[in-house]
């Protein structure tokens, strides 16, 4: 399976609660919803569509889970509400318990098994294994060489700070951009996957 990555980011980097003002307020983070002004539905509507579409399966961590579980079971009859619900989903979390996995067709990775588990799906038959937010993961998985593709919609506003998908390691990992696309708030949909060094 492919892992492939959509994030809301700004111009510095940051992925934080951009749908909700109490989305994700950790570090007292004040611009939750952040993404509104710039979401453009010409060019960001069917970059979701198709991505959902090729998906086979969802990856979540336990916050982004909650999230999307609290948001999308009620929304059936919308064609992509129906495609979300019925997606395979996966969430890594140390805390929540089966029993909390209230969204149909959910299994849990113990956070301690995450990148095996993850490893383990990836090298198996399948399609695109589809992530959204989960920064703290997506980082993991980044530092662990695991993405296959980073879908960024890269919106023109600095935030000053807040959560990242990035490694701090020191690491390089070269990218190729393979497409971008403009639309007419400012936000930039790039397309990127690893490339070989050199």
């Amino acid at each position: 399976m492919r892992i492939v990555v959509t994030e809301f980011i700004s111009l510095d980097g940051v992925v934080q609660a951009p749908g909700g003002a109490e989305e994700d307020t950790d570090g007292g983070f004040e611009h939750g919803g952040w993404s509104h002004p710039y979401f453009d539905p010409e060019v960001l509507g069917p970059a979701f569509d198709e991505g959902l579409e090729r998906a086979e399966a969802l990856l979540y961590g336990r916050r982004t889970y909650l999230t999307m579980a609290g948001a999308w079971p009620e929304r059936a009859g919308d064609p992509f509400a129906d495609r979300l619900n019925s997606l395979k989903k996966y969430v890594v979390s140390s805390t929540l318990s089966d029993a909390e996995l209230t969204w149909n067709n959910s299994e849990r990775i113990p956070g301690d098994e995450a990148v095996a588990r993850i490893r383990a799906l990836r090298e198996s038959e399948g399609g695109e294994l589809a992530m959204m937010g989960s920064p703290t993961l997506v980082r993991t998985l980044l530092a662990e060489g695991l993405v296959d593709e980073l879908r960024l919609a890269v919106m023109p506003v600095l935030l000053g700070g807040g959560k990242s998908i990035f490694p701090t390691d020191g690491a390089k990992r070269p990218f190729e951009l393979v497409s971008s696309t403009t639309g007419k708030t400012g936000v930039q949909l790039c397309v990127f996957r690893p490339a070989a060094e050199g």
